[in-house]
């Protein structure tokens, strides 16, 4: 059993709401708190939100970790 762990980003539009939303129906839990900072070389805000998830397999560098 393995604890895997991601790092959701997206500009902050729904995009971002709807994928941390579907990373939650997969199975995944948010871990502490979204972030947001501004982009400056893009001029727009960025967000960011944590997941962990518990799988039944070991860990490895190469698995790909949306598909768990």
């Amino acid at each position: 059993m393995a604890t895997i762990y991601r790092l959701l980003t997206e500009d902050d539009t729904s995009a971002f709401c709807h994928k941390v939303s579907l990373a939650l129906s997969q199975g995944w839990v948010l871990h502490g708190a979204p972030t947001m900072a501004f982009d400056a070389g893009r001029g727009v805000m960025r967000c960011a939100q944590a997941v962990t998830k518990e799988i039944a397999a070991d860990y490895t560098p190469d698995m790909k970790l949306g598909q768990q």
